[in-house]
């Protein structure tokens, strides 16, 4: 039996750095009145070993701080049931399970939960069977959940399908709105820089002159994570990136993002637009950057003369910043390093201080010299770059996700 629609149970499979993070989240948001994690195995010895890691962070420091700041006052966490694996934090009951590693084993409906996070980073494919062997986000459902939000882009293994038509991938502020619980049951929140991304393009598409964009590309100085090696490792079989297995704690490590194209899917207009993406790993724990390239076609309309600089640029993101995406965009004009911005809600900051363009004019004569000059036109185009920062777990990723997953339950 399903719990009374009244009490809010919120089930979080894995307890990984999202995880873990967005419990810590959920009881800051104090929206949810108890929670279900799935570890799917046992943590250490006994129940106080995994509470010890519920409790505390090597990036973020403890959960006393991070609810209770500096003031010394601890968080109240206590076992309620040992037997039952059940324990209270801060008042907020959560309930540990341990034994099924396959969502479709996971008995979602027993324990009364609606809406599943699935912060394993295993099961990303929406096309996936509910009975597939090796586990599906699907199986969750079939479980007894009725939606499911997945802390990562859906991955499609195979080319030749489509998304299906019960799945879709939002980004909080961007176009949540579009959730439709009667369509929606397989959710993604994107991942940490499409999110940070999709926020930094949003004000230039909605600007009537900036959206006259040639072509854009992004770079991720990202922070190392959990799927690198921390020494030099022997590359897994068919691998094609040996860089991979090299240790990220002595080397910057060129690598993908799926980000661009995630992107198209949150933003469509994006699909006018050449865009490219890359990563560069880094041996941070927390905190990327993203560096974007653009160029715009500056308007030349009858009686219209807007060329795109430094100063138009930065107005734009002080508008949106204090408008339509206030809380979730910051313009910064101070010169920030990395730490700065760790824990930092927003899903993107902005770091005005280095905002430069470029314009140039495109001759349309080509390389006739014998051409009247006076008569042909010069196009003016102008190339920028745009830093902005983002916590890729606690803060960009985490906060935007807890919004995403309230917004989704109460629109149930």
């Amino acid at each position: 039996m399903k719990k009374p629609l009244g009490e809010r149970t919120l089930g979080i499979n894995s307890l990984g750095r999202i995880g873990k993070l967005s419990l810590w989240n959920h009881l800051q948001m104090n929206f949810f009145d108890s929670f279900v994690i799935n570890c799917g195995r046992e943590v250490g010895k006994k129940l106080d070993d995994l509470l010890q890691v519920l409790e505390t962070d090597s990036t973020y420091g403890s959960i006393h701080r991070f609810l209770k700041g500096y003031n010394n006052e601890k968080v109240e966490i206590k076992v309620v049931d040992k037997e039952a694996q059940i324990f209270s934090i801060d008042g907020k009951k959560v309930k540990i399970l341990r034994t099924a590693r396959n969502p479709k084993d996971i008995n979602w409906a027993n324990e009364g939960v609606r809406l599943v996070v699935d912060c394993s980073g295993t099961f990303v494919d929406p096309c996936a069977a509910a009975d597939n062997a090796k586990g599906s986000l699907r199986g969750h459902i079939e479980a007894g959940a009725e939606k499911v939000i997945l802390s990562a882009p859906f991955k499609i293994s195979d080319a030749e399908k489509k998304m299906p038509a019960d799945a879709g991938m939002f980004v909080y502020g961007i176009n949540h709105l579009d959730f439709d619980h009667s369509k929606h049951n397989i959710i993604s929140a994107a991942s940490c820089t499409t999110t940070g991304l999709a926020h930094m393009m949003k004000p230039l598409l909605d600007d009537k002159y900036a959206s006259d964009i040639i072509t854009a590309s992004m770079s991720t100085i990202h922070a190392m994570t959990n799927t690198q090696s921390i020494l030099d490792s022997v590359p897994k079989t068919g691998a094609s990136d040996l860089r991979k297995s090299r240790g990220i704690t002595n080397n910057i490590i060129l690598s993908t993002t799926g980000a661009a194209k995630a992107l198209s899917q949150v933003l469509p207009a994006i699909n006018n637009i050449g865009f490219l993406a890359d990563s560069v790993r880094i041996p941070t724990a927390t905190v990327s950057l993203i560096v974007l390239n653009i160029t715009f076609r500056n308007c030349t309309k009858e009686n219209e003369k807007v060329i795109i600089d430094r100063e138009y640029l930065n107005n734009i993101y002080k508008k949106a910043s204090e408008g339509i995406q206030k809380d979730l965009l910051v313009f910064s004009e101070r010169q920030n390093v990395s730490t700065d911005v760790m824990g930092e809600p927003a899903s993107c900051v902005i770091e005005g201080h280095e905002t430069h363009t470029r314009t140039g004019f495109i001759n349309l004569s080509g390389k006739n010299e014998e051409a009247n000059q006076a008569q042909i036109p010069e196009i003016p185009v102008t190339h920028a770059k745009i830093f902005a920062w983002y916590d890729n777990e606690l803060g960009s990723y985490v906060y935007s996700l807890g919004k995403l997953t309230k917004y989704v339950y109460e629109n149930m």
